[in-house]
């Protein structure tokens, strides 16, 4: 299949028909409202109590929430932005040596989700980048842009470390101990989707990202400050998630709507695209360790509410998640009791 890049410098005066969703597919992006009570955690509050009750609160009733104050230090944002945008600047033909249409590939360039498998593509390139252990994976990345590495090494030590942290207050919030989800889920794999939503000449008709949920345990999205187009589905309305400055979006993946047993719920989200501007964000997964069982702990099916979802481990589900079409029924339905 002959697919190309999107961020090659062209402008497009109108959308090319493979892009083009069915008319009852398309965003209706009138109808969409602002989300004005998304909830902002203050990661540097004294008291922790509060702040492991407002991110329960938050799981439970959006999937999602933004942290200020959570330590990634503010230059390695910047720098991962800057690195961000230099890479997808590079000639084509320096892009397309990283290109594969490969989802199993463990540091690749692509486009739009999964492009042999779907019959309408997205409004995005995105560079996949493998991140933990990251000696296993360094020597694939990217060596140009120069800075690239360096600033990316650093971006995702800092996520990890803030990742580990958020997991820990939502074992919590849970009424478990605080190292109970890291210690379920082993030596958590990491990885990252640097992505590039290039200037759409017909926003209305496509998307950059349908409507899916993160098949991961949890998601650490920078946003682009200047271009919102992360959308959430809530009370069954889509609400734009504004950018915060200094702030991430925190989703909840599949993995973490299994060990709750369903108690938090991994949000519906989509990413729409942009008729003037182009848009960058970074997202950065936690995933568990191969050999780790998803499975609820007794305290939480003791009530009895019993077990939502059967056993399984993570390569069993994130192979059933890519052998289907992003914007089909939620994949943990497959794995219901």
């Amino acid at each position: 299949m002959d697919v190309k890049l999107i961020s090659t410098g062209i402008q497009y005066s109108s959308l090319p028909e493979s892009y083009k969703r069915p008319e009852s597919e398309r965003p209706k992006l009138s109808e969409v409202e602002d989300c004005e009570n998304v909830p902002i955690i203050d990661l540097d509050c004294e008291n922790r109590s509060l702040v492991v009750q407002q991110i329960g609160e938050a799981c439970r009733d959006y999937g999602f929430f933004q942290v200020i104050n959570h330590g990634v230090e503010k230059e390695a944002v910047e720098k991962m932005v800057e690195a961000a945008k230099e890479f997808f600047s590079l000639p084509v033909e320096e892009k397309m040596k990283l290109y594969s249409d490969e989802p199993s590939k463990t540091v690749r360039l692509s486009t739009s989700s999964n492009v042999k498998k779907e019959k309408v593509h997205n409004w995005r390139d995105y560079l996949r980048l493998h991140c933990f252990p990251l000696d296993q994976y360094l020597p694939q990345w990217p060596s140009n842009p120069p800075s690239f590495r360096d600033s990316a090494i650093t971006y995702c030590m800092e996520v990890r470390r803030l990742g580990l942290r958020l997991e820990g207050a939502i074992s919590e919030s849970l009424g478990l101990q605080k190292a109970h989800i890291e210690t379920v889920l082993g030596e958590q794999g990491q990885h990252m989707a640097v992505n590039f939503y290039p200037p759409c000449p017909q926003p209305e008709l496509t998307y950059g990202l349908p409507a899916h949920t993160d098949p991961n345990t949890l998601t650490i999205l920078l946003q682009d400050l200047h271009v919102s187009g992360l959308q959430v589905l809530h009370n069954e309305k889509w609400h734009t998630v504004k950018p915060l400055p200094n702030a991430f979006v925190v989703n909840i993946g599949d993995q973490l709507q299994a060990l709750s047993n369903g108690r938090y719920r991994s949000v519906w989200h989509r990413a729409t695209v942009n008729a003037g501007k182009s848009r960058i964000s970074v997202a950065s997964f936690l995933c568990p360790a191969d050999d780790a069982l998803i499975s609820p702990p007794e305290k939480l099916i003791g009530d009895g509410t019993g077990v939502v979802y059967r056993d399984f481990t993570y390569p069993e589900y994130y192979n059933k998640f890519w052998s289907r079409n992003l914007d089909q029924e939620h994949c943990l339905e497959l794995f219901k009791n």
